[in-house]
């Protein structure tokens, strides 16, 4: 029997345990499944804030985590899918080469979103990957004292960055400029905490300020003023990458790839997508938010519904829902957010040095899984049948 060949597209959080934990999965002999990513080392997104401000990050190259796993790791940047004829083009060291697949996971998430704002491009700084956290890193470093940092949005990843760099370098005059309040979806003690914490810091908070324009010496906001800014960082949320728009694949308006509750594709059924990169319904029927959190179980989903199917087993279910929010408010401090099923904060909320340290166990526990995605899977690896189950509905 020929090889089912099985590509992932991305090896962030969600592409890299997809593959790994469809290897675990299923017989070697009858299956080819190939990782394209551009990079050959994995990238803890969710610590890309702690890269910018000059910490060193654990290695963690892709030629170890899947040592004998019977993944094949390709080096190469993804240009472009053709879902009706069931190919990748693929951009690497020896040029442009197609790659034929049976199955396709498409994990390439996201990458920041500009949200239009004039300058923003030119002159922002992002910490949504690698390249973009090492470029604000040398930017930071060359900042001297009492030059000013301000930070754009106030989600997560606002919040996580800004308190950040104002712990790495006091030196700086830092501030966070939120469309709404500080941490307004947040608890009534999440919420203060952070206050608290922005204050001890000497972080400036411009609420409820929309950014209009940024310049290579400071914001504008939509009332007309002006904030100094000798470096901007840009965490207006994120944008989904653009291939899986230019495809026939249905998508959202987002470009988001439309999926059921298995993760596959609603109009091409030998598509899944993963991560950032798809529309999944979670609880209340709400959208899934784009994050680490969603992200995991999203790939286990898919990649146990896609061994279930090649092998005749039951198809899983997988619950996608939330526990938490885990917030880094620099090395020494955080909080914990305790939220319902479909991600609304309730009172309960965790802080401090212990949160601190709970959020960075959630940090290794999420590199961890990316090696070891074995969870609640057979410990045998099963055989593909030869007319695997719904090939084609």
């Amino acid at each position: 029997m020929q090889q089912h060949r099985i590509i992932v597209l991305g090896a962030g959080y969600t592409g890299a345990i997809a593959a790994g934990r469809l290897a675990k999965q299923l017989h070697r002999e009858d299956v080819a499944i190939t990782l394209v990513n551009a990079e050959p080392d994995f990238v803890e997104r969710v610590r890309l804030h702690q890269l910018a401000v000059g910490q060193e990050l654990t290695p963690r190259p892709f030629s170890e985590m899947f040592a004998g796993t019977g993944v094949e790791l390709k080096l190469a940047r993804v240009t472009a899918v053709d879902a009706d004829r069931r190919t990748v083009t693929v951009e690497g060291a020896n040029g442009a080469e197609e790659l034929a697949y049976d199955t396709l996971v498409y994990a390439l998430g996201s990458g920041w979103n500009t949200q239009g704002v004039p300058g923003t491009a030119e002159h922002a700084h992002e910490i949504s990957s690698r390249p973009g956290a090492l470029r604000l890193r040398e930017r930071l470093a060359a900042l001297e004292a009492g030059q000013s940092v301000v930070v754009v949005g106030g989600g997560l990843t606002g919040l996580e960055a800004a308190t950040e760099i104002a712990e790495a370098r006091p030196d700086l005059d830092v501030a966070l400029a939120a469309r709404g309040g500080l941490g307004d979806w947040l608890s009534d003690k999440g919420r203060a905490h952070v206050r608290k914490v922005f204050a001890g810091l000497g972080i400036t908070a411009y609420e409820h300020t929309a950014v209009t324009a940024v310049e290579a010496d400071h914001v504008t906001t939509a009332d007309g003023k002006t904030i100094p800014a000798a470096v901007t960082v840009w965490t207006t949320g994120f944008a989904v990458h653009p291939i899986a728009r230019a495809t026939t694949l249905e998508v959202a308006e987002n470009g988001q790839i439309m999926v059921d509750e298995t993760m596959r594709s609603v109009s091409h059924p030998d598509v899944y997508a993963v991560g950032d990169a798809a529309l999944a319904m979670g609880p209340g029927d709400k959208p899934l938010r784009m994050s680490c959190a969603s992200g995991t179980p999203m790939a286990w989903q898919a990649a146990d519904a896609i061994a279930a199917r090649l092998t005749g087993g039951k198809l899983p279910k997988t619950p996608l829902r939330y526990f938490n929010q885990c917030i880094s408010l620099g090395r020494r401090d955080g909080l914990i957010q305790y939220v319902t099923a479909d991600d609304r904060s309730v009172s309960a909320a965790l802080t401090g040095r212990l949160a601190a340290r709970y959020k960075e166990l959630i940090c290794k526990g999420a590199a961890w899984g990316v090696a070891n995605p074995k969870l609640g899977i057979p410990t045998r690896p099963r055989r593909v049948l030869r007319t695997p189950v719904g090939a084609t509905a």
